[in-house]
């Protein structure tokens, strides 16, 4: 075996490394087209939301559905209507996955994101805040359309 010419990049990375960033991306691309072509405003298509079936109130993914099925229709402002936080959402999920191909590509495994406890509670305190806010008469515009 050379080990002169085997770097870690030949070693563990290149076509063969990509084949569970393949895999994520061939998954997404199913259930988009699936949301695309099931439309999730007919009422019953995709069951119910467990936590509005049990308090009455929107959860933040509450109307998520709708929006990918509205963004799978280039209907932005539709999407936005469904659910306001779908749309950057996505964009760091798109962003966080060609960064893990691209690792994954060069050999390498470093976390994609770095989130210290005080990230995680500010997610967490925003996600609650968005919850009650669109529960209530004066944030209704935030509820899912």
């Amino acid at each position: 075996m050379d080990t002169q010419s085997e770097t870690p990049a030949t070693r563990s990375g290149g076509l063969r490394a990509l084949g569970a960033p393949a895999a994520v991306a061939a998954g997404a691309v199913v259930a988009t087209a699936i949301l695309h072509f099931r439309d999730p405003h007919q009422p019953g298509s995709y069951g119910f939301c467990p936590v509005y079936a049990l308090t009455g109130w929107w959860c933040p993914a509450c109307g998520g559905l709708r929006a990918v099925h509205d963004l799978t229709n280039l209907d932005f402002g539709a999407a936005v209507a469904g659910n306001v936080l779908i749309v950057p959402f996505i964009a760091v999920m798109i962003f966080a996955w060609i960064r893990w191909a691209r690792q994954r590509w060069h050999g390498r495994s470093e976390p994609i994101f770095v989130v210290g406890p005080r990230v995680t509670v500010g997610v967490l305190i925003f996600l609650a805040a968005f919850t009650v806010t669109r529960n209530t008469s004066w944030g209704s515009w935030l509820a899912p359309a």
